[in-house]
């Protein structure tokens, strides 16, 4: 098999991983060897990913609360005003920590004296709650304080936040802010968005470096992360900053380095957390070696929590308890005395809150509440809307989406078979009240519903009955699903559809057999996915699962059989369509690669692999003109990735616009040095250009091994 489709499978297996089990999706990186001095010369720093692919994959008082007066010394980038010496803002998101697992959430067993002492400095929330379980959809929501059906992010694949949309670096950039971000994971990659506003935005990953590592070490680790935090701080001291540093590594697969792994040999979760730590006390550090932590504006939470078990989810994403919702939450402003406080908060109402303690004024579409008078120890006279929700069940299974409200110590959760829980006497959420407590389930699905109504834009011919957005309406809409009651859908037969909890196990067994085909155990992986075809005979995640293995197993036609019949039941299958296009060109059928792979692009508009390779497939066809859109387009989706730009590169160089060209050129070069064909392509550009010791210099290197 060529070696761009062994990435390719590959691809598609840590993708799907990601999708089965959120926490399966981990990214190594090892950063050139180059100071960042270097690499500001260059223009570019480069990270090099060592994994198996690109990661395709309300209040009524919001308004007295948000009301703020502004002081008027100091002119922001927009004729706003500032105050005369504005803090820093620091953003630390730990990616999967469960509040529980901290020292000061009362963890006995946890090691974590930078958080726990952030915590005695500062106010601390002991009950805040993520909207959604995943980490893109979470972080969306956090940057703009928006729930999911405002920023259209429901799950990780087929996302994009609006480009107009009012994010936290936007508005802090419009201010006079330098902003900067320094990120742990490609889930989290520029390509979806959520880079808006940044000045610096540090994801830079290498996808056309790809190869086989080890699957249980598949993480950007955070001394990696901070010591690039490090780096670019010491060259760039322009105040003020908002900075946001997010650190991966309580995600799973849980591997921390030592001495963690030995000390926390039997819970290497908490070891993770240890670690990752100890990494938020450097990047503390550094600020109070210069004099800068105390007026620093600090915040440090995370996108939502870990199951580890409960209610039988592993990971994260699948459900919406409280074991995968609750998080922790600490702000550090400055003056302001250390209190905890007990309300119940939403990771929405962190954008609000910074805006007014930094006297800037709240865009009208912010949909969660500000804090800062929990924080100043005063009445707050509102409660923030605790709504969650995971779509992931419905949007790739087929069982039924969950939606919940929670408030005042009760938490409703609407599913085929409804949950009502005391959550603060049953913290478990072991005792469901629903039968017993029949009115209040009833007023709190209203008032689910009147949330949902107030905050989802319009979508469909009847957006009552719909009750989505339009981006998801229209997925839910492609995959054939009716709508019989607010934000409730059936299949296209009229059939209900199941409850995430009659199929946790079914969930988790196919969990494991995607870890045994990444793992190239493909028998073992195809034995548990015909198990779990007794149960889910129709689902075309397991058929396109069964094709990953088979396409392993080099049984290309039986391959194609199965991404075939995922297809005909899910029409908008995008990975099915672009690992199909892959095997009919490779077949030789470039006509129904062309087709498939231009679908999959469509669906998937972050799949700049798709992109790329029905370039490849134009040019076999001689469509020169569309094949080069093509690469322009892969280019534009992801700037990274280097076979783009030398295919954009060579496209001028045909074209007869040497200028064009070099440019191109020289930055896949800049990305991939040991490129011997764009290094040869540059060096015909040197030399249309008359810059012949340049062309020379090009030429000797391409023939270097």
């Amino acid at each position: 098999m060529p070696v761009v489709r062994q990435r390719r499978l590959r691809s598609i297996h840590l993708a799907l991983r990601h999708l089965l089990a959120p926490a399966f999706c981990c990214v190594e990186i090892r950063t050139k060897r180059k100071s960042w001095q270097m690499a500001r010369r260059n223009g570019h720093t480069k990270v090099m990913v060592r994994c198996r692919a690109p990661i395709l994959f309300l209040t009524l008082g919001m308004a007295l609360g948000l009301a703020v007066a502004m002081v008027p010394v100091g002119k922001s980038r927009t004729g706003g005003r500032l105050e005369a010496d504005p803090p820093d803002v620091i953003l630390v998101t730990i990616d999967t920590l469960r509040a529980d697992h901290v020292g000061c959430y009362g963890y006995a067993l946890a090691q974590t004296p930078t958080i726990d002492a952030l915590a005695r400095s500062g106010v601390r929330f002991t009950r805040a709650y993520t909207p959604v379980p995943l980490t893109l959809p979470a972080h969306g929501s956090l940057l703009t304080g928006t729930f999911p059906m405002a920023t259209g992010m429901h799950d990780f694949t087929t996302n994009k936040l609006p480009a107009n949309s009012a994010t936290l670096a936007r508005i802090l950039h419009d201010h006079g802010y330098t902003t900067a971000a320094f990120i742990g994971a490609a889930v989290l990659d520029s390509r979806f968005g959520l880079n808006l506003g940044f000045d610096e935005y540090f994801d830079h990953f290498d996808f056309s470096q790809l190869r086989v590592t080890n699957f249980d070490q598949l993480e950007r680790r955070g001394d990696q992360v901070v010591d690039e935090v490090l780096s670019w701080l010491k060259l760039n001291p322009r105040r003020p900053l908002f900075l946001w540093v997010h650190l991966y590594d309580p995600h799973y697969p849980y591997t921390p380095p030592e001495p963690y792994a030995s000390r926390f040999r039997n819970s290497l979760y908490d070891g993770e957390i240890a670690f990752v730590d100890a990494q938020v006390g450097r990047l503390f550090s550094y600020f109070r070696e210069r004099g800068e932590y105390d007026n620093a504006l600090i915040v440090l939470t995370s996108d939502h929590g870990e199951g580890l078990g409960e209610h039988g989810e592993k990971t994260h994403g699948f459900f919406i308890y409280n074991s995968t919702l609750h998080v922790p939450l600490i702000f550090k402003v400055p003056g302001v005395r250390p209190r905890v406080v007990e309300e119940e908060v939403s990771l929405v109402d962190v954008l609000p809150t910074l805006l007014q303690a930094l006297k800037l004024p709240v865009p009208p579409v912010v949909q969660g509440r500000s804090l800062m008078s929990s924080i100043l120890g005063r009445p707050s006279g509102a409660s923030s809307n605790l709504y969650a929700e995971t779509y992931l069940p419905l949007l790739h299974f087929h069982w039924s989406q969950l939606r919940s409200l929670q408030s005042h110590g009760w938490k409703f959760i609407e599913a085929p078979q409804p949950e009502l829980y005391e959550v603060r006497r049953d913290t478990g959420e072991r005792n469901n009240l629903f039968k017993g407590q029949g009115a209040r389930a009833l007023e709190m699905r209203e008032r689910l519903y009147a949330l949902m109504r107030r905050y989802t834009p319009p979508a469909g011919p009847e957006p009552n009955k719909a009750l989505t957005d339009p981006a998801l309406y229209d997925r839910l809409r492609s995959l054939g699903y009716v709508a019989v009651s607010p934000g409730t859908y059936v299949q296209p037969s009229g059939k209900p559809l199941p409850d995430p909890k009659d199929r946790i196990q079914t969930y988790e067994l196919l969990s494991e057999a995607m870890s045994d085909g990444q793992r190239g155990r493909y028998q073992e992986s195809l034995r548990k996915l015909r198990e779990a075809q007794r149960t889910e005979p129709d689902s075309p995640t397991i058929n396109f699962m069964i094709g990953l293995d088979d396409q392993g197993l080099r049984d290309f036609p039986e391959a194609m059989a199965q991404f075939q019949a995922a297809l005909k039941a899910n029409p908008d299958f995008s990975q099915a369509l672009f690992n199909l296009g892959e095997l009919q060109a490779q077949a030789g059928d470039l006509d129904s690669a062309a087709v498939s792979l231009a679908r999959a692009a469509k669906l998937d508009p972050t799949n700049f692999v798709a992109t790329f390779e029905l370039g490849i497939v134009y040019l076999k066809q001689n469509r020169y003109e569309e094949a080069f859109r093509e690469f322009q387009r892969t280019a534009a989706i992801n700037p990274d990735y280097a076979p783009a730009h030398a295919a954009v590169g060579e496209g001028y160089l045909h074209l007869g616009k040497p200028n064009e060209a070099a440019k191109e050129l020289e930055r896949a070069v800049e990305l991939d040095p040991r490129s011997r064909r764009a290094r040869y392509s540059l060096g015909l550009a040197y030399q249309a250009l008359g810059r012949q010791a340049d062309a020379e210099r090009e030429f000797e290197r391409a023939k270097a091994p």
